[in-house]
């Protein structure tokens, strides 16, 4: 069983004066923050925001790039040439990254976000060629990988600094991918019982996939949807269950 656990979070999705998330109060409850840098959500000044509380709350700070898809959220998949793809995944960690800098903080990992990332779960030609550039952007990035996908695949294959990912609010299929949101359960909103799965599957070290097979796994971080409804509520329990199964909480990998 893991003895320490990033708990990471997707946020920085306000735009403008339209408002999402509880983001100051989800701060305060984990350790590692996913920023949206202006594709699927977030503009600078959210972004500039975001940083700044991350940075007053000692929050590590990534890059959440995803498709230029604002009104969809990131949420549906988009045909893209594998190089406008990697350039659009460099403009947005190249935006996050200036605007830390000029605050001060830099910018530990990246993650990808929503149909991006179930993409890259399935192909894995698909998510070597976003991890590389990211990587070009920055060769120090940590790879915040869906564990037991293609995307963990893809990571190791390019020699990267790797946290194993695993959702406390998400249902998983047989082979270790999401399942769609379209579907009945695919969300898990009860608070309570998104920390005693989420208990179980650090304990066992395995995604724990409603079918209830057992898919070991490496888990170095757990992540929080900013966007569900009572994120700070299961944000709040998963991390008091952790802490009275033993487990401390804390950034992954060294600096």
């Amino acid at each position: 069983m893991a003895q320490s656990i990033d708990l990471n979070a997707d946020m920085g999705e306000s735009f403008g004066p339209w408002v999402m998330g509880e983001d100051s109060a989800v701060l305060t409850v984990i350790t590692s923050a996913n920023l949206a840098c202006g594709f699927h959500a977030g503009d600078p000044s959210t972004m500039a925001r975001s940083i700044e509380h991350a940075m007053e709350n000692n929050v590590a700070i990534g890059a959440h790039p995803g498709y230029p898809d604002l009104q969809g959220f990131g949420r549906r998949h988009m045909d893209m040439s594998m190089a406008d793809l990697q350039e659009a995944i460099r403009y947005q960690i190249g935006a996050l990254k200036g605007i830390a800098a000029a605050k001060g903080a830099s910018v530990r990992h990246v993650k990808l976000h929503g149909a991006l990332a179930n993409d890259c779960a399935r192909d894995e030609a698909m998510a070597k060629g976003c991890y590389e550039a990211a990587l070009s952007v920055d060769p120090d990035l940590i790879l915040f990988v869906l564990s037991g996908t293609a995307q963990e695949r893809a990571a190791e294959a390019l020699g990267a600094r790797i946290a194993g990912e695993i959702f406390a609010d998400r249902a998983y299929n047989d082979d270790a991918t999401l399942v769609d949101r379209r579907l009945p359960g695919a969300v898990i909103h009860d608070a309570d019982h998104a920390a005693t799965r989420i208990a179980a599957m650090v304990t066992e070290n395995a995604i724990i996939a409603e079918s209830g097979a057992r898919i070991p796994a490496r888990i170095d971080t757990i992540c929080l949807h900013g966007d569900t409804p009572g994120a700070l509520e299961i944000a709040r329990a998963v991390r008091r269950k952790l802490m009275a199964s033993g487990v401390s909480l804390c950034r992954p990998l060294p600096d």
